[in-house]
């Protein structure tokens, strides 16, 4: 990078970008370990579905879904956490599941609850507490109807018959759910690992890998930075939520705080992505004097499709194994790992369809579109003129995975980020890569989806 030639306008933008987004990255890095995981969210959500899935599961195959009693692992669960940071269902959830019989927890535990319904159960625990023989009118829980598993916790706890609401067909509504959600993966990693292996095998035969010419836009290193810092950054992060959620938070005081908080999301990706999209289409115009949606600047290589979809597949395929083996370690070697996108347990408490759709094109089509657009089509080509292929999809694999300000979340995200990026030169298709991640994200969300009960 020849410094003479850049303006110095350019080079005191780039300079304060960065200092920004030192800042603002590692103020978002630092936050992120305050946030709770969701993976605590989802094995409780996945035993909530055993267990009411439990009448519909054939005997023979009791074994390998159900290891041990549902309930007792959620209380294990909720007992490795302290009582003050639980949310007030899981609260309840603990109590009425454990065989405490010290009335003074009631009358104390009845101070930490707002919820009226929730209030309602602690004192009828309290009654029976008292005298064993007690039993309520079931009518009474009505109120919890809404949250099958709670109720069926109740009707076992106060011994009255939930069979009007946890029906057969219901029950095997569930098992079908826990099934996917074991099934799936499975699958994924196995044929993900079997990819993995042949892709392997071909590169140790031919004795090297198949990339395809990249084409990289006639930008410098600090265009990069004024890209990433400036635009990804700066505009993207830090000002253009400003206009999003007042924006939203003005039209939608009369509807619910799901819907609310799905438009946030959306229009705040829509908003953090205008700022360095503008960026790109500006240096591509200044580049070549015109933009014209019709060239394929970015070597998105729609045609042939069929190759460009297949390659994604694979590409995904091949990736999830890593992923998630990766995963593994980090809760092998860290325990109540933080930092989980927030993204995703607003999914999985969503009750909304509209809120879902909105979700679903946000993470399946507004961020891989997105972000491969800034990381694949720009950031890794240029990388990789100027410092080698490898290097270029290490480097803007770290990027992305910095990106995503969850310092639990970095080492799969950086793998996935590697994946990604060896997709996109294998490939030679930028679209294959909007692809993987399109299905990475869109398998992320059918299993939340599923978990919700």
């Amino acid at each position: 990078m020849n410094l003479k030639n850049i303006s110095k306008s350019k080079l005191s933008l780039a300079f304060i970008s960065i200092v920004i987004t030192f800042f603002v990255w590692q103020q978002g890095l630092r936050d992120s370990l305050n946030r709770p995981s969701v993976s605590f969210d989802i094995s409780q959500k996945e035993q909530e579905i055993a267990e009411l899935s439990i009448q519909s599961i054939p005997i023979n195959l009791k074994k390998f879904f159900i290891k041990n009693d549902p309930v007792d692992q959620i209380n294990k669960l909720l007992s490795e956490v302290s009582f003050d940071e639980l949310t007030e269902r899981n609260k309840l959830i603990r109590i009425i599941s454990s065989e405490s019989n010290d009335p003074m927890i009631y009358k104390a535990i009845s101070k930490d609850f707002e919820n009226k319904k929730f209030k309602l159960v602690i004192d009828e625990l309290g009654r029976k507490l008292n005298n064993n023989s007690y039993k309520p009118n079931s009518e009474k829980f009505d109120l919890f109807k809404g949250d099958r598993f709670l109720y069926h916790l109740l009707s076992q706890k106060f011994d009255f018959d939930d069979g009007s609401l946890i029906t057969k067909s219901f029950s095997s509504k569930m098992f079908l759910k826990i099934l996917a959600i074991r099934l799936i993966p499975l699958l994924t990693i196995l044929l993900g690992s079997i990819l993995a292996l042949k892709m392997l095998w071909s590169t140790i035969s031919l004795k090297k890998f198949g990339w395809q010419e990249i084409k990289s836009l006639d930008l410098e290193l600090i265009d990069m930075v004024l890209l990433i810092s400036g635009g990804f950054v700066v505009l993207g992060e830090v000002v253009s939520p400003l206009f999003s959620i007042s924006l939203v938070e003005l039209f939608s005081k009369n509807i619910s705080n799901e819907l609310s908080q799905s438009l946030k999301i959306f229009f705040g990706y829509l908003f953090m992505a205008i700022p360095p999209l503008g960026i790109v289409y500006y240096q591509i115009k200044s580049l070549n004097g015109e933009f014209t949606f019709k060239k394929d600047y970015l070597q998105f290589n729609f045609l042939p499709i069929k190759y460009a979809i297949i390659q994604g597949i694979k590409g995904w395929l091949t990736i999830v194994p890593f992923v998630l083996l990766i995963s593994l370690i980090m809760n092998s070697l860290i325990d109540n790992q933080n930092g989980s996108n927030p993204l995703l347990e607003i999914v999985l408490n969503n009750n909304s369809y509209l809120s879902f759709f909105l979700l679903f094109i946000t993470t399946t089509i507004l961020a891989p579109l997105f972000e491969e657009i800034i990381f694949r089509g720009i950031l890794l080509p240029t990388l990789s003129r100027d410092f080698g292929v490898i290097l270029g999809i290490i480097v803007s694999a770290f990027i992305f995975a910095l990106a995503h300000l969850s310092l639990g979340e970095m080492p799969p995200l950086f793998v996935l980020g590697i994946g990604l990026g060896i997709t996109r030169v294998a490939s030679g298709s930028l679209f294959s890569s909007i692809i993987m991640h399109s299905l990475w994200n869109g398998l992320t969300f059918l299993n939340l989806f599923l978990l919700r009960t």
